[in-house]
């Protein structure tokens, strides 16, 4: 069972419902949410198209080309003055962590390339999009250290822990 502190709603797109096991990704997310000591969390996953995501990815990262995963985090520091929000919805805002999209044919092709199930490929996506929300990132050799461990912390539950370091046969993806 999930957490219940967890709000964590997946949702996939028609071409690819029989294909994803639901459940599997809420409780990848789960198990990251509580890696990283996040009490409480309320996140999407949306499962797509390579269309959809190679359009997020060029309209809001300036990338012109898909990719497997998309995270938009829904806190992003801000100047100037706090709003002063009603408590229940500023509660609400905080769990709000963002949403998560995942392009299932590249992952799918990604899959394929380094020798892995659709489903292990799957749950790295997810634990690497949920660690994005919670601000890791990869920018450096430190940071990339410190979000490779946790994804290989995570994945170890799920038997999938080489993939957290795995290397790309190819440059088309860099997570």
């Amino acid at each position: 069972m999930v957490n219940p502190l967890y709000e964590i709603e997946v949702q996939v797109d028609e071409p690819f419902v029989d294909k994803v096991d639901v459940a599997d990704l809420e409780t990848v997310a789960a198990a990251t949410l509580t890696h990283c000591a996040r009490h409480t969390a309320t996140l999407s996953v949306v499962i797509t198209d390579d269309a959809a995501v190679h359009q997020l990815n060029r309209d809001y990262r300036g990338v012109d080309k898909t990719t497997d995963v998309l995270s938009f985090a829904a806190h992003d520091p801000v100047d100037g003055p706090a709003i002063d929000f009603p408590a229940e919805l500023a509660a609400a805002l905080e769990r709000n962590i963002g949403d998560i999209l995942i392009a299932y044919p590249y992952a799918e092709r990604q899959a394929a390339r380094c020798g892995n199930s659709i489903g292990a490929e799957l749950r790295l996506l997810v634990v690497h999009g949920v660690l994005h929300l919670l601000g890791y990132d990869h920018g450096t050799d430190e940071e990339e250290a410190e979000m490779w461990a946790a994804q290989e912390t995570v994945l170890a539950q799920f038997g999938d822990a080489a993939l957290a370091r795995r290397v790309y046969p190819d440059e088309e993806t860099q997570l």
